[in-house]
């Protein structure tokens, strides 16, 4: 990897060509499973996925490309979840992002090909059932995420998990930047999660008003609402007013619904995250990627964060066998903490 970056998996947004395009760069590219609406489709994005990186790891060996995840959502509402389940099989995915549920059968059939589970968790106590399911990351969902959000301050956040657990961690929530990267892992993350920031790049196939709608925006654009699956999300204000909600008649959903293969419930409803007030502008991801760099390696030479000393065992943390994840910057995933559960 070229940064310590996940190009987080966002619902109708992330595709084969925003994944590609993060992977070639260096940073995960992710997407949901549920953003292909059969498992025949899912199976070519599968093969589209693989077949790109391969060909460019053939093109430029000494590239820094890093590895795809395929985000599962874990929840029983899940109608998909073993059928979409067996084409990720089929392919041997590397990394499998879980969400809203238990990890346990999916991790330990990952590892039987040697893939690894992250599990986004947005409190302590999920992240200890994550834990003792036998995940090998987690992913802090903090307050400011997009999307589906937690409510606790990432620093707070962070800093109890690692009270408990020494294994690789990804922070998410209003990472907009470099600097932001330099600080998720002076607090102890190992990884930064973003989503919102690739939103506005060239290469995510969204409605181009969603991308002006972003470099438009700051903080007071946002609602933080259960409405719309009985999960808490960011969304941004003038997009659901132009689809014809009344933002004043919102109200909370009585149950959790996240079965959204077959839905297009949320095609008008564009999330954001806190950090939609830093976005001026519509790049392309590798020179997004370049510009994260920049800043990341200003912020590591900067007075203040130049001396701080590695976050506990980060140095030691390791669950990814494909050297193309490992990061080359000062926090480097070089092997696995054993007893890290």
């Amino acid at each position: 990897m070229s940064l310590p970056v996940i190009c987080a998996p966002m619902f109708l947004v992330s595709t084969p060509k925003l994944v590609i395009s993060a992977c070639k760069s260096g940073v995960v590219g992710s997407f949901p499973a549920f953003n292909t609406r059969t498992q025949a489709a899912l199976d070519d994005w599968l093969t589209t996925i693989t077949d790109a990186l391969t060909d460019e790891k053939q093109r430029n060996p000494s590239a820094k490309i890093a590895p795809y995840a395929v985000n599962m959502v874990v929840h029983p509402s899940n109608k998909r979840l073993e059928a979409d389940f067996d084409i990720v099989k089929k392919h041997q995915v590397p990394f499998v992002i879980t969400s809203q549920g238990n990890p346990q059968a999916i991790t330990e059939a990952v590892h039987e090909w040697g893939g690894i589970v992250f599990h986004d968790v947005i409190t302590v106590a999920h992240a200890k059932k994550a834990i003792a399911a036998g995940v090998d990351g987690l992913i802090l969902v903090a307050a400011g995420a997009g999307g589906h959000a937690g409510e606790v301050n990432p620093f707070a956040l962070v800093r109890e998990v690692r009270e408990f657990w020494q294994g690789p961690l990804a922070l998410a929530g209003a990472i907009n930047d470099g600097y932001g990267v330099r600080a998720a892992e002076v607090l102890g993350a190992n990884y930064s999660y973003m989503g919102t920031r690739f939103i506005a790049t060239e290469e995510a196939e969204v409605d181009p008003d969603y991308k002006a709608m972003l470099v438009a925006s700051d903080l007071s654009d946002l609602i933080f609402t259960d409405t719309f699956t009985g999960v808490k999300c960011h969304f941004l204000k003038p997009s659901i007013a132009r689809a014809g909600v009344d933002l004043t008649q919102i109200e909370g959903k009585d149950s959790v619904d996240l079965d959204l293969g077959g839905s297009n419930a949320w095609k008008d409803m564009w999330s954001a995250g806190h950090g939609v007030s830093g976005i001026h502008n519509i790049v392309s991801v590798s020179n997004l990627v370049n510009q994260l760099r920049d800043e990341y390696l200003s912020a590591v030479s900067t007075t203040s964060f130049a001396h701080v000393s590695t976050p506990p065992s980060s140095e030691d943390v390791t669950c990814f066998k494909d050297p193309n994840l490992q990061h080359s910057g000062p926090h480097s995933l070089h092997k696995r903490t054993t007893g890290s559960r």
